[in-house]
């Protein structure tokens, strides 16, 4: 079914669910798995789960809960967690290692460097995940190349070559920096670690969407804190749709008999996944063009095709909005209602406020808060997967009021 509402498209999938994707990429013990790798390193902790009791008073709703990953080490995103887990796999495989041999302390000794030879690592990035390779390849000792597109901002170039790699700018969108690391990573026998998968390229994009399913088991622990089982509704954002599918897939392997609501969030400039699920033909759909859209993160024309067959069997509804609903969504967030707690978010990191109070607060939206099911006893599960990565378009949304909510849109509650 498919349907319009004032200022957001979406489609409510009807077809039956099929789990198996999910739990074979993201059972449990997947996840501790990378969770364990993940506590060796240096400045691990647990990223903080913001409770938004005011404003889910306010929208009707039981809880709103926001995973707070600009508090990931030092990286201001969760990209890091699924690069840091592939690059630890890729060498894991290189030298025949098991888990318990493959410490932290072994990555970055000088016997792990004597064995594995001289190695760069190289990806294409819309600016997080190419940082958190930077990083990750820094603090393994290992040289690293990123590939970004032309309107890649200073900031997030500059904050790459801060680690140490080398920033090649391609004349095009994200999905050409893609195709082009691939061409000269050939060509110089360097290692692609891609978030996004193609013909022949799957293993390593699976292993970066396991290592993002620490960030579900942290927040697991954290909901077992405060007396709560499991969310009942999780709404994710989507570029290629890597996260996405790791975090709706570990709920779906967690929880197969009785999962939680499952709501996939893009720009309505850049929504290949919701495309592919419009013209539900089983093949995968691109949107071409200079993916205009402020949020950077999540401007990527071309799905992943191991991240849409998780969500293809998963995914209760996909959404499209407009860049100002992320615009709002990090406002609502830098200005809190009195008492919820102030987060610093990005425009991906917001998006997901944003399409849930649109959807609460706007005529036109009651079909699909029934659908969902939203109500009082409801408690939302949301990622906040970026913080100020680019401090002068941050202050032009938050001081300049720059994408701005049209005037038919406004908060009337």
């Amino acid at each position: 079914m498919e349907s319009n509402t004032r200022d957001f498209d979406y489609i409510v999938r009807t077809k039956k669910k099929d789990f198996t994707k999910a739990e074979e990429l993201f059972n449990i013990d997947c996840a501790r798995t990378a969770r364990a790798f993940h506590r060796q390193i240096p400045g691990y902790k647990m990223t903080p789960l913001r409770s938004l009791p005011n404003l889910a008073h306010m929208l009707g709703l039981g809880g709103i809960y926001v995973k707070d990953e600009a508090q990931r080490l030092e990286l201001n995103s969760f990209k890091v967690m699924g690069g840091s887990f592939a690059l630890y796999r890729f060498i894991q495989k290189k030298l025949g290692m098991s888990d318990k041999e493959l410490t932290y302390e072994y990555l970055i000794s000088k016997e792990c460097h004597d064995k594995l030879g001289d190695i760069t690592f190289a990806s294409a990035t819309d600016g997080n995940h190419g940082r958190g390779i930077a990083w990750a390849s820094m603090k393994l000792g290992h040289k690293c190349v990123i590939y970004v597109h032309k309107d890649t901002s200073k900031p997030r170039i500059e904050a790459i070559r801060g680690y140490g790699a080398k920033v090649v700018v391609v004349n095009g969108n994200y999905d050409d920096a893609v195709r082009q690391v691939a061409v000269d990573a050939k060509k110089n026998s360097w290692q692609i670690i891609s978030d996004t998968s193609w013909d022949g390229y799957t293993e390593i994009p699976a292993w970066i969407m396991q290592g993002y399913t620490t960030i579900m088991l942290e927040a697991q622990e954290q909901f077992a804190g405060l007396g709560i089982t499991k969310p009942s509704h999780v709404f994710i954002q989507a570029g290629v749709g890597a996260l996405a599918a790791a975090t709706i897939g570990f709920y779906a392997a967690l929880f197969k008999d009785d999962p939680p609501k499952f709501v996939v969030v893009e720009p309505d400039k850049a929504a290949c996944v919701f495309e592919t699920a419009r013209i539900n033909d089983g093949e995968l759909h691109s949107i071409k063009g200079d993916l205009d859209t402020i949020m950077a993160g999540l401007a990527c024309g071309d799905p992943s095709p191991i991240g849409w067959q998780v969500l293809d069997g998963t995914a209760d509804v996909f959404m499209k909005v407009p860049d100002y609903t992320a615009a709002r969504g990090m406002r609502i967030l830098a200005v809190p209602l009195k008492g919820d707690p102030f987060v610093i978010s990005g425009e991906s990191g917001a998006v997901t406020l944003g399409a849930l109070y649109s959807m609460m607060t706007e005529p036109g939206s009651e079909g699909l808060v029934h659908v969902l099911g939203l109500d009082d006893k409801s408690n939302i599960l949301l990622i906040n997967t970026e913080g100020n990565t680019d401090p002068t378009h941050f202050r032009q949304i938050i001081w300049d009021g720059v994408d701005g909510v049209p005037k038919d849109y406004l908060t009337t509650k």
